[in-house]
């Protein structure tokens, strides 16, 4: 390494946000641009450990230390080159991945993990500013044609690893624009769309085909695609929205959070003229803690909600890592994301019990009670605390809590795949019972993390590879990986 003692020299910094009043009025990029001798300082901090567990706790096993170590030495090519070798789109992942690799980094044992999301993106863009990233189209063709149903992450890591293999490769999107959840359900304020269509257009030059507004199952048949194809990979994603059963769920102005912000990102993208879900003066209650929640914050915020109200039924985490909580465990700290920063009011150890509406079927309020967590028979558990039944207005509730599988709209039966009790499909080695139908990404694995959809639609161009061509020379994880994931999808 270039700096060996760097990370005692120099402290974590991360880029500045905008001012939260400012921000507000837009959905612009909330950072500021990071200064090039602190990126390098950043780089330095990577110190020469023994074992770099930031490798271990990168889903698609980057190789951390090395390109940080060509940041610091100002050598650009190599950073991308090494970055490149595992990771189809640093831009993407440099920007919205939690980076569950920091979690990793050796450094947090008693210090502030490296800053690897920042440098990530730092690489990518640099790369680009610098002409490294180009067009590369394969050199020659194997005339097997591969049909992508699906543009997300999944969808465009597995279409472009077999484009690199030399298939033909043609993408389905039921949208308007390719880019699945990236482009319509993350905010353009964590990920501006420009980056996405900067992206598309690169692998338009080297041979893959989009085809928009083709749904596949409805207006084009599998069976076609079935005749016309060598291979299929599905990788629609699990769309599935979690339900929050209580009463009152289904009155109006109760939505599922991607309701409201699909229909955004068409506002910001210039697709409609406006969000039929308008939080412009309401109450709005938030129910879920994760990322989407936050991103229905932001965006309400935007919009200039009343108020906003964050709920959560777990516990408050704390501040810093406990004793029963060490390195190199994921921290459960307590998360404050940029729209938590612009307001919001956040509850935790709350139950949702129901939606009260007025004559014309509006919500108009929501009944919760406080709980307290116990442990129980081994079992964490908690009982609701009397005398803390309560109701608070709310005009607007956006439900956040997960989403529990694929979509339930005949696809996956349409090309032949048998689906477990669990609603997520049978595979083997991302095979399915249909042996000419693959599966990816979190509709194969459920829902999870943008840098998995990646790691899975990397890892399924490796077996349509072998499928097609007897053996593939595209990188890939070890069988240990393989035998894990076959027990959990019902193929062992």
């Amino acid at each position: 390494m270039g700096a060996k003692e760097g990370f005692l020299q120099f402290q974590r910094e991360v880029p500045v946000r905008r001012d939260p009043k400012e921000r507000i009025g837009d959905y612009k990029e909330i950072y500021e641009p990071f200064p090039a001798e602190k990126l390098n300082h950043q780089a330095a901090r990577c110190m020469d450990c023994g074992v770099p567990f930031c490798h271990q706790g990168c889903p698609l096993g980057n190789v951390i230390p090395e390109f940080n170590d060509a940041v610091y030495q100002q050598n650009w090519r190599e950073a991308i080159q090494i970055l490149r070798s595992t990771n189809n789109f640093p831009e993407f992942t440099g920007r919205i991945c939690p980076a569950p690799c920091e979690a990793s980094c050796v450094l947090g044992i008693n210090k502030d993990p490296v800053t690897i999301e920042l440098i990530e993106k730092n690489i990518a863009e640099k790369a680009y500013e610098l002409g490294l990233i180009q067009a590369n189209p394969p050199q020659t063709r194997t005339g097997k044609h591969v049909a992508i149903i699906g543009s997300g992450p999944a969808g465009l890591a597995a279409a472009d690893q077999l484009n690199q293999a030399g298939h033909e490769v043609t993408v389905f999107e039921k949208d308007a624009k390719p880019g699945g959840l990236l482009r319509y359900g993350i905010p353009d304020f964590k990920l501006e769309k420009w980056v996405i269509d900067r992206r598309i257009e690169l692998m338009k030059q080297e041979g893959v085909i989009f085809i928009c507004n083709s749904d596949v199952g409805f207006n084009i048949k599998a069976e076609n695609i079935l005749r016309n194809f060598d291979a299929v990979v599905l990788a629609t994603g699990a769309q599935q929205p979690r339900a929050l059963k209580i009463k009152g769920s289904d009155l109006k102005g109760v939505h599922f959070a991607m309701e409201f912000l699909g229909k955004q990102n068409q506002v910001v993208g210039g697709e409609i003229e406006e969000n039929p879900i308008s939080a412009k003066g309401k109450n709005v209650i938030v129910i879920g803690g994760g990322d989407t929640g936050s991103d229905c914050i932001g965006t309400s915020n935007r919009h200039g909600a009343a108020s906003i109200t964050q709920l959560e039924l777990l516990p408050k985490p704390p501040k810093q890592r406990t004793v029963l909580n060490p390195w190199p465990e994921w921290p459960m700290t307590l998360k404050t994301s940029s729209s938590h920063e612009e307001g919001v009011e956040r509850v935790f150890s709350i139950l949702t019990k129901e939606f009260i509406g007025n004559e014309q079927g509006e919500v108009t309020g929501l009944k919760l009670v406080d709980i307290e967590w116990m442990e129980k028979d081994g079992r964490m558990t908690f009982e609701e605390l009397e005398g803390t039944e309560r109701i608070i207005p709310c005009d607007l509730a956006f439900i956040a809590i997960g989403y529990s599988g694929p979509a339930q709209n005949g696809l996956l039966e349409a090309f032949g795949v048998e689906v477990m009790e669990n609603t997520l499909p049978k595979s083997k080695k991302f095979q399915s019972t249909n042996s000419k139908v693959f599966l990816s990404g979190d509709m194969r694995r459920g829902q999870s993390l943008v840098v998995w959809a990646i790691s899975e639609g990397r890892e399924a161009a490796v077996q349509v590879d072998e499928y097609l061509m007897g053996s593939s020379n595209l990188p890939q994880k070890d069988e240990s990986y393989f035998h894990v994931e076959d027990e959990i999808h019902g193929m062992d």
